[in-house]
């Protein structure tokens, strides 16, 4: 039969007792060989290199706080990218869903116009958000970072949706102190359109000496990221080698040129423009993730390498299965000599 998930409580009693040796966790929890190896504890640090993932790889599934968690230990992984609607569902925000993601059935950039009513719930939900976040107490967030540390998880970088143009400077201001509450290091976006607001996340970032690391998909360039660095220490790169292959470009090169400068980067295999272009299962597509793991081991880079889930799963397995395939794909590349 299958378990339960745990509750908030009984999980972080669980884990607490389990670090310190009092017990063994049932093996339906902590289900790998390399998690028992460390008494109850995951680890995806191989070689030297963390890798990490990114709560979007597991949108097919119920996503709450202590889901996402032992989704994380299911997977062996030890640091995560965490996504705002899990750590601001946990903190108690209005409107914050935790449900799975339905996948998008219409053409792909193109969604359908919004009635007027559609509209103006939509308004009124993101003031509802902004008024919460302009009072929150970082209690909660504090909270959620020593559940996942009790549980061998470290977050990394957080993506709540309150960077951009039409957020107030009190959101950006939220963004990061909920960020430094979680022990991440920067938080990530997707890269804005317009140079002045990088200029202005820099500034409010500086205050709070978090770094703001932009992602790309297909716009990614070799110089993509060049004036944002340029205007301040605190901006960096979140970069996406799986989407700057199949843009067309060599993703050695950009860890080899900006790798002072990148926060996080994720990882997927993706065909090159000459090939379609799309997500594969890894080792499968154009993206030369072997020769990237051991570029990052043998340079000693420190940034992680984040998981992020987007081939499509195959019929009959799971988000979780699949990513603990790539976690595997991770620590075979790592662990390989030469």
């Amino acid at each position: 039969m299958k378990q339960p998930l745990l509750t908030r409580r009984n999980f972080l009693e669980t884990a607490t007792t389990a670090l310190t040796g009092a017990v063994l966790l049932p093996q339906s929890v902590f289900s790998a060989p390399a998690i028992l190896k460390n008494l109850g504890k995951p680890n995806s640090k191989f070689n030297g290199v963390q890798i990490g993932v990114i709560t979007y790889s597991f949108r097919s599934l119920p996503s709450n706080a202590e889901q996402i968690l032992q989704y994380c230990i299911e997977c062996n992984i030890s640091a995560i990218e965490l996504m705002g609607n899990v750590a601001e569902a946990f903190a108690g925000a209005p409107h914050a869903s935790t449900e799975p993601m339905q996948p998008f059935r219409g053409v792909p950039g193109q969604r359908p116009e919004l009635t007027p009513e559609q509209k103006a719930e939509q308004a009124a939900k993101a003031k509802d958000i902004t008024d919460w976040r302009a009072k929150v107490a970082m209690d909660k967030f504090e909270q959620l970072r020593s559940l996942y540390k009790a549980a061998g998880v470290s977050i990394y970088a957080y993506k709540p949706n309150a960077f951009g143009v039409n957020n107030t400077d009190s959101e950006i201001d939220y963004g990061l102190r909920a960020a430094k509450a979680l022990g991440a290091t920067h938080v990530t976006l997707e890269m804005p359109t317009d140079l002045a607001q990088t200029q202005r996340l820099a500034n409010i970032a500086a205050k709070h000496k978090v770094l703001v690391a932009y992602h790309g998909h297909l716009q990614q360039t070799p110089t993509l990221w060049d004036v944002a660095l340029g205007q301040s220490k605190y901006n960096a790169l979140n970069c996406d080698l799986g989407h700057y292959t199949a843009a067309g470009y060599n993703a050695l090169e950009l860890l080899e040129a900006k790798h002072d400068r990148i926060a996080s980067a994720h990882l997927k295999d993706r065909q090159n423009p000459a090939h379609g272009k799309e997500n594969l299962p890894w080792g499968t597509g154009d993206t030369p993730l072997k020769d990237i793991l051991q570029l990052m081991r043998k340079n000693k880079y420190t940034f992680p390498g984040t998981v992020e889930l987007e081939y499509q799963i195959p019929e009959g397995s799971t988000a979780v299965k699949e990513v603990s395939k790539c976690v595997e794909y991770c620590r075979q590349a790592l662990e390989k000599n030469g």
